[in-house]
């Protein structure tokens, strides 16, 4: 587990493909379908929100995307109304408001015309030491790999990747320090990989099992030793009830229904308000693809990896103990 940053262009921070239209087409019928799943604001956040999407419609996308989107005066417009300048989405012919919206809506025209996901964390409360620590204060969230964005509103960093192993011991402080620090102007990427037992990119809960009975049961540490007899037989039992549980979902696994599930995630600071963005573009490869690129070895070998690596725990939370033998066996054929 490693924080991976990589420096990147203001001109790369959203990328486009030919998935455009169709991934479009699904974000608008998660908007409409689940809209409190998908999007939400705080207060403390509307500035931030209307800041991120003046900029991004009104100056990103033309100027980044100029075949695709450009700044126009609407061609109809009733008499009574006084319309400013739109920006024009040529790919689904659609002009877009630039001003007179709240952030609620301007988060859902975002989520309905940029493929990629994005959320917005402020400065709040902080540490003893004074340092800020960063909150989630809204999103627009079409796809999320196994979690409930809404639930995970005005937490912390830290409560965000409570679930997440090694976090707190290896990622929590540094990660902290970086969302203080990070100066205007300055845009990093990285990346973030796992498999799925199936194809949908909406996805708020199945791609991670969260457990603490067999961590506790295999640790050296003051825990275990506080563990009584009666406790640990009750943990034993849990945990082979867990295992039952697992065996079971390892035969329901259907490798061409799994996926390569990425993340091209980024971060960058918004100059007015000083939110952090983060934002995540969502790819999904089935496991015949990665093979026909010549890459099934590759992937099997981090797939191994996952339980032998500096946090050994990420290979149950990401459900390798469930589809990672079906899958290595399919990917080294």
């Amino acid at each position: 587990m490693a924080k991976a940053l990589e420096n990147l262009s203001l001109s790369d921070l959203l990328t486009v493909d030919n998935t455009y239209l169709s991934r479009i087409r699904l974000r608008r019928e998660l908007i409409a379908t689940h809209p409190t799943a998908v999007t939400a604001v705080r207060p403390a956040a509307e500035g931030a929100v209307l800041e991120l999407y003046a900029w991004i419609m009104g100056v990103y996308l033309p100027k980044r995307f100029p075949r695709m989107y450009r700044i126009a005066t609407p061609e109809t417009r009733s008499p009574d109304e006084n319309i400013g300048p739109v920006l024009r989405n040529f790919v689904t012919q659609e002009d877009i408001p630039l001003s007179g919206i709240t952030a609620i809506e301007a988060l859902r025209l975002l989520g309905a015309h940029v493929d990629t996901d994005l959320l917005l964390l402020l400065p709040s409360r902080s540490h003893p030491s004074g340092a800020p620590t960063y909150h989630l204060e809204a999103f627009i969230t079409c796809f999320p790999s196994g979690f409930s964005t809404r639930k995970k509103l005005g937490q912390s960093l830290a409560g965000i990747h409570a679930p997440v192993p090694g976090y707190a011991a290896k990622l929590e402080k540094s990660m902290d320090r970086f969302f203080a620090n990070l100066p205007v102007g300055k845009v990093v990427k990285r990346a973030n990989w796992s498999i799925t037992t199936n194809d949908l990119l909406f996805s708020e809960s199945g791609n991670h099992l969260y457990n603490d009975v067999d961590a506790t049961l295999a640790s050296n540490d003051d825990r275990k030793a506080n563990i009584t007899h009666a406790n640990e037989s009750a943990l034993h039992a849990s945990s082979r009830k867990i295992g039952a549980d697992i065996a079971r979902q390892r035969e329901g696994v259907n490798v061409a229904d799994c996926r390569l599930r990425c993340e091209r995630q980024t971060l960058h600071r918004l100059p007015e308000s000083k939110a952090v963005l983060f934002a995540f573009k969502t790819y999904q490869y089935t496991l015949q693809e990665v093979k026909d690129a010549n890459a099934g070895k590759e992937l099997a070998d981090a797939v191994e990896g996952l339980g032998t690596g500096n946090v050994p725990n990420m290979e149950y939370y990401k459900r390798g103990v469930v589809w990672g033998e079906k899958v290595k066996a399919f990917l080294r054929e």
